[in-house]
């Protein structure tokens, strides 16, 4: 399956939380869009890396997902090596996806950061012949591939981003999908130990971002991203 778009975060729900919206808007226009979640999420305060994988399903079939993969690397101990490229080159080059959407370049958590650059450095690498790769269920060669483009969410921190792209008739759909972790954002009946994401102010906060993007394109909605390059276009007139 070669997907148009692969969306990749260090946890189930980052990437929704970063650009599900962006993600629903695009399926809606006929790409095919996956995500691969680097770990299970298995350190988080509340809830359990089972219920995490149960939640990350239900947020799969919410955005309609072509497909969507762990990568079972260890929450809070991965790195960027060997290894953990090799793997990640494996499922680059088994999708071929045309842009990539990783984590955000500087985070709070340092999973955000450290998973942003091993996602750069696989797709960078999984462009060179001189890289052998296979998967197990096939017993051929990879072909190389590199993602066209490599776009970064925004996360915790307030970065400026590069683009903005307008989700303002996607903005219920991201909802949906981010509250579909139940364990993990706020639950007034909730007894579990209190995070930084389950307060009210943290899930209102994620529909005032999003707001305060749209403003500065002026739009109802907008999601914000980073780009490692610079923005190429045609025309002038391809700029809204």
């Amino acid at each position: 399956m070669k997907l148009d778009i692969l969306a990749i975060g260090a946890h189930p729900d980052d990437v929704e939380l970063g650009c599900g919206a962006t993600l629903a808007k695009e399926i809606a226009s006929g790409k095919k869009v996956g995500i691969i979640d680097l770990t299970r999420g298995e350190l988080g305060t509340r809830g359990t890396a089972e219920t995490r994988f149960e939640e990350a399903d239900n947020a799969a079939k919410i955005l309609g997902l072509a497909m969507r993969a762990n990568m079972e690397f260890a929450d809070g101990f991965f790195v960027n090596d060997k290894y953990h490229q090799i793997e990640l080159i494996k499922m680059i080059r088994k999708y071929k996806p045309e842009i990539v959407i990783c984590n955000a370049i500087e985070d709070r958590h340092i999973d955000h950061a450290k998973g942003s650059q091993l996602v750069c450095d696989a797709c960078f690498l999984s462009g060179l012949l001189k890289i052998d790769t296979k998967t197990e269920d096939s017993e051929d060669w990879q072909e190389p591939w590199r993602p066209k483009q490599i776009y970064h969410y925004i996360q915790w921190k307030n970065l400026e981003p590069d683009v903005i792209v307008d989700v303002s008739d996607y903005m219920d759909k991201k909802m949906e999908a981010v509250l579909a972790y139940k364990t993990q954002f706020y639950d007034k009946n909730s007894k579990e130990p209190m995070t930084p994401i389950s307060t009210k102010n943290f899930t209102d906060s994620i529909k005032n971002r999003a707001i305060d993007m749209g403003r500065l394109i002026g739009t109802s909605y907008g999601e914000g991203f980073t780009v490692d390059r610079i923005i190429a276009v045609d025309s002038l007139f391809d700029l809204k």
